[in-house]
């Protein structure tokens, strides 16, 4: 039997080839051929039309839209991402044996309906996945203008610098400025398709412009997109001018609609709530801020990339559009925690993982710096009772030392990577404890539990 499939997260990173990894390991191991198109950064291990042809079967493991027109009239079977990483021999068994399977077609009505079906998440994971580029290289670039003074991106200071003030335009006010109209945008596109990213991105524009930040903007975005899908069913023109409906008609109409809904409606109060949080975060005493740093660790910690971790993640940077930079350096600093507690571990206590564990160690250590938190899942599957408790706890205390102590992130992503460049981590001697501390924290704890797993060295 021939399985072909594709794996995508939304960041293309970690969970996206993990998946596609699993898959092809465990279809080998039951006696199928299995290739995985990886949709991350790049496409890669791409599908040719011939293997498509002659698959049996079609294995979709995505959190975000893929084009699925190629799979006309194949049998397919769609499952989250992260039970493809978790559970890929499960998932081929119950595919071979006909569970959940579907036969993939192109109509209208199907197409309608598998939208409605995709669900909020993997709406929302869409509109990150639209977004993170955009927050990534803008705040790395304003990163860089603070390696020339924290001021000198300002003409009025004495410390101004032309290349500073440059990295502070493109970064801070370009490309960190469409966060949150690119991540309506996405949001708005993941329901309706192509007429949904005009009244999207307008809907975020305006959640921008009034004050009403990322959850104005997400408001919108979901507001835009489901209207864009309900005029699209109810709108019906005669064939000869059905195509000015997607053009024209149902974006004019969905803009105009979602732009006087923000400005009249969501604009004013989401705009206070947003203010009144920025505010309390911005002015949080230490004990609140240990108490709020152990509940993003957790989270961080609890599913390694799944909806949970992402779900704080994204909360944490649309913060920074509203200048509260600490809940991000908790997020980033309780993300690389699992994996490099758990390398720690495998040098300090080998005898209680086994050989293959201990060579997956070696990669913590890379993918832990980098802030690839999805490095420690193999070990939360071999062992999840005793592995997952040991990562919450790890990073509930390094998120709740860096808050507790005021330390901040300019930047959203680089891991460790980012350190060395002045003034982007407030309290970098904190920060840096924090890490140290939670690492050794998820060490000792997964070796105290996993005390009596003794295997030979």
């Amino acid at each position: 039997m021939k399985i072909v499939g594709v794996s995508a997260c939304p960041t293309g990173i970690a969970h996206t080839y993990m998946a596609a990894e699993a898959l092809e390991k465990c279809g080998k191991e039951l006696g199928y051929e299995v290739k995985i198109e990886t949709q991350g950064i790049e496409i890669e291990n791409i599908l040719t039309p011939q293997e498509i042809e002659e698959a049996d079967l079609v294995i979709i493991a995505c959190a975000k839209n893929v084009d699925l027109t190629r799979f006309e009239g194949k049998r397919v079977i769609e499952v989250p991402i992260d039970k493809a990483v978790k559970n890929a021999r499960q998932i081929i068994m119950d595919a071979v044996e006909g569970k959940n399977i579907s036969i993939f077609h192109l109509a209208e009505e199907e197409k309608e309906q598998k939208n409605q079906q995709t669900g909020v998440y993997k709406h929302l994971m869409t509109g990150v996945n639209f977004m993170l580029p955009f927050v990534i290289a803008g705040g790395i670039l304003i990163a860089c203008s603070f390696m020339f003074g924290i001021h000198a991106g300002d003409p009025n200071d004495p410390s101004y610098n032309i290349l500073a003030a440059a990295f502070n335009k493109i970064g801070g006010e370009v490309a960190f400025g469409l966060m949150v109209p690119v991540l309506a945008a996405g949001v708005a596109y993941s329901i309706a398709g192509k007429p949904g990213i005009c009244s999207g991105m307008v809907a975020g524009m305006l959640a921008k412009s009034i004050g009403a930040g990322f959850i104005g903007g997400l408001a919108g975005a979901f507001i835009a997109g489901y209207l864009t899908l309900f005029l699209l069913k109810k709108i019906h023109l005669p064939k000869s001018i059905q195509s000015l409906k997607g053009l024209i008609i149902v974006p004019l109409l969905s803009t105009c609609i979602t732009g006087f809904i923000m400005i009249f409606i969501i604009g004013t109060p989401v705009k206070f709530l947003l203010d009144t949080l920025s505010t309390f975060l911005n002015n949080m005493g230490t004990t609140n801020g240990i108490w709020i740093g152990l509940l993003i660790g957790m989270m961080m910690a609890s599913d390694m990339g799944g909806p949970i971790n992402k779900a704080i993640s994204t909360f944490s940077i649309a913060l920074m559009s509203s200048g509260v930079y600490g809940p991000i350096a908790a997020c980033m600093v309780a993300g690389m925690t699992p994996p490099l507690g758990l390398a720690l571990a495998t040098v300090l206590f080998k005898q209680r993982f086994t050989v293959e564990e201990r060579e997956a160690g070696k990669s913590c250590w890379v993918l832990g710096l980098s802030y690839i938190t999805e490095g420690a899942i193999p070990f939360a599957v071999a062992d999840p009772f005793r592995v997952i408790p040991s990562l919450m706890a790890g990073s509930a205390i390094a998120a709740a030392i860096s808050l507790g102590a005021g330390c901040t992130s300019l930047a959203p992503h680089g891991g460790i990577w980012i350190l060395p460049i002045p003034n982007v981590i407030g309290n970098l001697p904190m920060y840096v404890a924090a890490l140290l501390a939670g690492s050794i924290v998820t060490c000792f704890c997964v070796a105290f539990l996993k005390r009596k797993n003794n295997y030979e060295l």
